[in-house]
């Protein structure tokens, strides 16, 4: 694990926050700054709030995983579609790791407050299920220590640095 700080840089709250019904889009890039992006389905953070665990669908993550191999920087957006909060997370030490039980479940839980989050803009929960579809045995784990952290909901604190949580 990387120690960037002495405190966990979001609270319980975030974390409870990116772990909910929330859009997350992984960002990766490869040398040379060609971006690439990941829809993760499901969110897992550490009890002292350092590390995140994303969970995603590595064929259509592909090019994205093989960024995180060569470069290990990520970042990562979470988005509530309903109320437009948003979390930028940022990591330098991202890294794929095996999958723990119970895994699936969270991604099923995922898709689930997702699909909810989203129903209320004419998205039924079919709808949901067929985009953030992937095949159990297709999933993958990255991990990352966050290095930064950011509110990017629209307004005038959007860019905003979040401050170190004890």
């Amino acid at each position: 694990m990387n120690a960037y700080a002495a405190s966990a840089l979001i609270g319980a709250e975030q974390a409870a926050f990116i772990c909910g019904g929330v859009g997350m889009s992984m960002a990766t890039c490869r040398p040379g700054a060609l971006p690439n992006i990941a829809r993760a389905t499901g969110c897992k953070v550490s009890s002292d709030r350092r590390v995140v665990t994303l969970i995603l669908a590595a064929t259509p993550g592909a090019a994205a995983l093989d960024d995180v191999r060569r470069t290990a920087t990520i970042a990562v957006v979470f988005t509530q579609p309903s109320t437009h909060r948003t979390l930028q997370l940022k990591g330098t030490d991202a890294r794929i790791v095996p999958l723990e039980p119970g895994d699936h479940d969270l991604v099923e839980r995922y898709v689930r407050a997702f699909a909810a989050d989203v129903a209320a803009f004419g998205f039924s929960e079919a709808y949901m299920r067929a985009l953030l579809a992937a095949s159990p045995d297709d999933l993958v784990a990255v991990e990352f220590t966050i290095a930064a952290a950011f509110v990017q909901t629209p307004g005038p604190r959007a860019g905003e640095a979040l401050a170190a949580n004890a």
